[in-house]
């Protein structure tokens, strides 16, 4: 795995744990490892050994191809009627697409 796949997990990792409202410590608690360990994987210094990836994949109701980067979410449209939306609010809102598209794909794989 080079840099910038070892970088995208990490993103998306972070970007899983967001979008289920826990920090890094509780994510440490869930897994039984320090935060340190979560901060490391998200910053795309560490790769997490494959069964803690699947344990991250499960906590998250997502697959580890997405994780991995194997796998994107599929493009979601949305429309809003003319709402002044912040520019953080619109980065929430793309991160919130990404978090149903995964969780979409994990259900379509538990049932292959």
């Amino acid at each position: 795995m080079n840099e910038n796949d070892k970088k995208r997990m990490g993103e998306r990792i972070r970007l899983c744990r967001n979008n289920l409202g826990i920090s890094q410590e509780k994510l440490a608690d869930l897994l039984g490892m320090r935060r340190t360990n979560i901060a490391n994987y998200e910053a795309g210094r560490v790769v997490p050994p494959g069964n803690v990836l699947l344990e991250m994949a499960k906590t998250f109701e997502t697959s580890t191809d997405y994780l991995l980067g194997r796998i994107e979410p599929e493009t979601i449209a949305a429309h809003h009627d003319g709402e002044n939306w912040t520019e953080e609010e619109l980065q929430e809102i793309e991160e919130f697409k990404q978090f149903i598209a995964m969780r979409r794909e994990a259900r379509k794989n538990k049932g292959n």
